[in-house]
């Protein structure tokens, strides 16, 4: 089956500082902030929402094809992934920007400054679904230009192709009347419970009533597992084991490629959910939202041991 996953592609540049900010900041000095933390590195990873699902489907055996804009220093994210057997066939480069990148330096108290330059995610990518099978296809619509998540909800919607509402860090740009419509007829509106409060603030909307406009409501709640909202029934479904948490940053990503690899499998909802659990489980025991790694057969067999036997 096709999967399309459209949203961002970024360089995360990472960086740590040994001391702490508030040794360097004077309090007295707010309003005429000037300073510099020399930091002992940088170390470059790959992320953005799209990228991220991309990743953990070619893990799952799959193959998705990304909708997204990358900048001129694209070559060594197509290299990547090149390497992971995903295809750049839907990714559209501008030439005049730097691909979307996030600058962000830890100190010893784990406090984060992050600088954020959206370059090439200002552009649309502009995909052209004419050879898209509806009965044969599904997509997942992630955080990234907004004209982009706009024109593809209506292309979908025209071509008769289920797909999934994923707003992420982009609800605050949205307006009430485009939101709704943008979720109206949707497969699922998957968000985290920071995420839903949001939305339902943004539309007027209560959760029943964003029911109204979707079919499902997946609600991701970090440690404490995900809801599954549909018809007037809601379905727990608990995170899945890890050996510790070393990075939550891209676990809510993992889980919706696992989400996806039970759906297009034709796995009923609380089952592709659980995968998404077992997906998410492998993100945050590595730092970094791409460094995970897994063939299927250890997928299946960690799923088993959670949640039991997954028939295929």
């Amino acid at each position: 089956m096709n999967i399309y996953i459209s949203g961002s592609l970024a360089y995360d540049r990472i960086m740590d500082f040994p001391g702490k900010f508030s040794d360097h900041i004077l309090p007295d000095k707010i309003h005429i902030l000037n300073v510099c933390f020399t930091v002992n590195g940088m170390v470059e990873k790959f992320g953005g929402t799209a990228g991220n699902i991309a990743y953990s489907l070619s893990l799952l055996n799959e193959r998705p094809v990304i909708l997204a804009t990358i900048g001129k220093d694209y070559r060594s994210y197509f290299d990547w992934l090149n390497k992971n057997r995903l295809s750049v066939e839907g990714i559209k480069v501008i030439n005049e920007e730097f691909t979307a990148g996030a600058y962000i330096t830890t100190d010893k108290a784990d406090n984060q400054i992050t600088g954020f330059n959206p370059g090439a995610m200002k552009h649309p990518s502009e995909y052209n679904f004419k050879n898209a099978d509806s009965g044969n296809s599904m997509a997942l619509i992630g955080p990234g230009n907004l004209t982009d998540m706009v024109a593809y909800a209506k292309a979908y919607k025209s071509k008769g192709i289920r797909y999934i509402c994923d707003p992420g860090q982009s609800l605050t740009a949205w307006d009430k009347g485009p939101l709704i419509e943008w979720i109206e007829g949707s497969a699922i509106l998957i968000s985290n419970d920071y995420e839903l409060e949001l939305l339902m603030k943004i539309t007027g909307k209560d959760k029943k009533g964003l029911l109204g406009l979707t079919k499902t409501i997946i609600t991701t709640l970090g440690e404490k597992g995900s809801l599954v909202s549909a018809s007037g029934s809601d379905i727990s479904i608990p995170a899945a084991g890890i050996s510790g948490i070393v990075d939550p940053t891209g676990a809510g990503d993992a889980y919706r490629a696992g989400l996806l690899k039970g759906l297009v499998n034709g796995k009923d909802i609380a089952t592709a959910a659980k995968m998404g659990a077992v997906t998410a489980a492998y993100a945050v025991e590595k730092y970094g939202t791409q460094e995970h790694h897994y063939t299927y057969s250890d997928f299946m067999e960690r799923y088993k041991s959670n949640f039991g036997e997954l028939r295929t």
